[in-house]
């Protein structure tokens, strides 16, 4: 279903599944031979939300339907890989921003990021999680059953980011004084792109000196004519071959993105005083070691990280 301007959704719907489908590729990263991360509790959220396109990537008896066709295996593949080195990314961030003395983090578009979980935070770290109210909650059920506790002081709060999050974020204890680690991962091409400008004016505001930013953003070569039509072919591929293999629906989830031109974020936060810095998907492959594929299946995003002087 295409987006709305006040669209929502359950963990198993729209821009919701997607979180699943990070939390498919986290465990199905997480089981391998030699993995690049430990997400414990990933798997406890696709038991908890059922069978669906996400699947594919965490169950091996599913995409061994699939072994007939080896692109969309090498698509698998690479998806798994693309979050793989992504979580530990934005793993090594964090971990990097607490040494620095940092205790306060915000975390945008939390989805199903289990860091507050499983990540060492030092003493007296607060981690504040935004999403939308049935992504925290379905995230704070399970874990809840599981018996999981945060490894720092946890504050969720249930806002859309098209909304007012400021305010909602300051209502729930944010010290807009205190140096601040915020991440937006994975979130920029599911906001229209005046919407992604305001959320980094909005970071712009709340962050003091001493606060560091981590993101991931499409590249350039994402709104290619070429490109965007061969992504469309292979998501359309793997939505057939997923609903026969699952006997069930798949949304088509290219529907989600906002395909625009957009602000280039590394040089906006060098234009405001931030030391910022970017990096490419293949570069980010070959830096921990993982294949880097034929550039027509490769993800068109750039990571980037940036401190504030």
């Amino acid at each position: 279903m295409p987006r709305t301007d006040n669209d929502y959704w359950d963990i198993t719907e729209s821009v919701g599944s997607t979180a699943l489908g990070v939390a498919a590729a986290r465990a199905a990263e997480t089981d391998s031979e030699n993995p690049l991360i430990r997400d414990p509790f990933a798997r406890a959220f696709l038991e908890a939300a059922g069978e669906g396109m996400w699947t594919l990537m965490a169950d091996p008896d599913k995409s061994a339907k699939l072994t007939d066709d080896a692109d969309l295996l090498a698509q698998l593949q690479v998806m798994i890989d693309f979050m793989a080195v992504r979580t530990a990314f934005f793993d090594e961030y964090f971990l990097n921003a607490a040494a620095s003395g940092v205790r306060q983090v915000v975390i945008l578009a939390a989805g199903l990021d289990a860091r507050a979980w499983r990540l060492p935070w030092p003493d007296g770290t607060t981690v504040y999680e935004l999403d939308q109210a049935r992504v925290l909650d379905f995230k704070s059920t399970t874990l809840g059953r599981r018996g999981a506790q945060p490894t720092a002081r946890l504050v969720s709060v249930a806002v859309d980011l098209r909304q007012d999050w400021p305010t909602a974020l300051r209502q729930a204890g944010f010290d807009r004084s205190q140096p601040t680690a915020w991440s937006a991962e994975g979130l920029l091409r599911y906001l229209p792109a005046q919407a992604q400008d305001l959320l980094f004016e909005r970071i712009l505001t709340l962050s003091p000196s001493g606060s560091w930013l981590a993101t991931n953003a499409p590249a350039e070569s994402a709104l290619e004519p070429e490109r965007l039509a061969r992504q469309r072919e292979q998501s359309q591929r793997l939505r057939a071959a997923a609903a026969q293999a699952l006997d069930t629906e798949v949304p088509e989830l290219e529907d989600l993105w906002y395909p625009e031109e957009r602000t280039d974020v590394t040089e906006w936060l060098r234009d405001r005083g931030w030391d910022a810095s970017a990096i490419t998907m293949g570069e980010m492959l070959a830096r921990y070691g993982r294949n880097v594929p034929a550039d027509d299946i490769l993800p068109p995003t750039v990571f980037v990280s940036a401190q504030r002087r």
